[in-house]
């Protein structure tokens, strides 16, 4: 075997320029220990929760909606369901009915801890978090529907929380202020009744047999119509089609962490990993291509 000897000089570079890599590799390995992992919630919940962009654009809907308000107890031929209401809504008392989850009530402490825990949706956790009735109140809200049932106007919450959630929901609405109906029964729970399921049109014509329905206030397609889960085509078709809603007696709060919007890409199909979900979310995007 022939050795090579090699200088000193050359030696001592050669050593300096081990270590150099040895060093890089050691801080490159210290960095991959100390990777944040990647979470798609992380955003939109920081957003929801420390921005002032976020509270302003739902105080500046509530307070919209108050205006809006004033016209429609004016106006007896206004109703925000026509195709609902039957002959003679006029004379009815007027209501308003919201979503829950987001539009009203502010459940950025759950998905934050989605975040910071790593982990995703549980049913059973989300059940957990309603119980410990930590929920908040989204900006404006509490202001918007105290100064409605001021007014005479009966507030519906028909939302998705299940009839085991409704009392821990209730309870948590009436230390936020919100005002429950009196004796009247205004949370509308999924599963009170055989046909209240995940799809809300049956509830909002249980509304709308006795009150004339002036708003409807949501963060998801699902809380106007159950056309929700439509192609990108048919919900982009519903929307042009209700134009004249939007902004008159038809309010859209902002939700960025959830919703039928982000599971359309991937047609609503839980059973595909996160990655799968992740890369049919991806191609559903339509980028800017630079010039090469």
């Amino acid at each position: 075997m022939t050795t090579m000897r090699m200088p000193i000089r050359g030696i001592l570079k050669a050593s300096a320029a081990a270590a150099i890599v040895f060093t890089g590799l050691s801080a490159g390995s210290a960095l991959a220990g100390d990777a944040v992992p990647q979470n798609d919630l992380l955003n939109a919940t920081l957003w929801m929760q420390r921005s002032v962009e976020y509270k302003a654009t739902t105080l500046g809907i509530y307070n919209l909606a108050k205006g809006q308000l004033d016209k429609a107890l004016a106006d007896k031929t206004w109703t925000a369901i026509p195709d609902k209401q039957g002959e003679n809504f006029g004379d009815k008392p007027p209501a308003i009915v919201l979503d829950a989850d987001e539009t009203i009530l502010d459940n950025s402490p759950y998905e934050a801890s989605l975040v910071t825990r790593g982990t995703d949706f549980s049913p059973k956790e989300w059940t957990a978090y309603v119980k410990d009735k930590v929920t908040r109140a989204i900006p404006g809200a509490v202001e918007f529907l105290q100064y409605a049932d001021s007014k005479g106007v009966k507030v519906f919450y028909v939302s998705n929380r299940t009839v085991e959630e409704k009392p821990a929901s209730i309870e948590n609405m009436k230390e936020l202020g919100f005002p429950m109906g009196g004796n009247v029964d205004t949370f509308l729970a999924s599963g009170q009744e055989p046909d209240w399921k995940s799809p809300k049109e049956s509830r909002f014509a249980f509304v709308a047999k006795d009150y004339r329905v002036i708003m409807m206030f949501g963060d998801n397609l699902g809380d106007f119509t159950d056309k929700y889960k439509g192609t990108h085509d048919e919900r982009m078709k519903f929307f042009t089609d209700n134009a004249a809603h939007w902004g008159h007696d038809w309010f859209m709060l902002p939700d960025p962490e959830y919703g039928s919007w982000e599971s359309n890409p991937f047609n609503n199909n839980y059973k595909l990993s996160a990655d799968e979900r992740r890369k049919m979310k991806i191609e559903a995007l339509e980028p800017w291509k630079p010039k090469e």
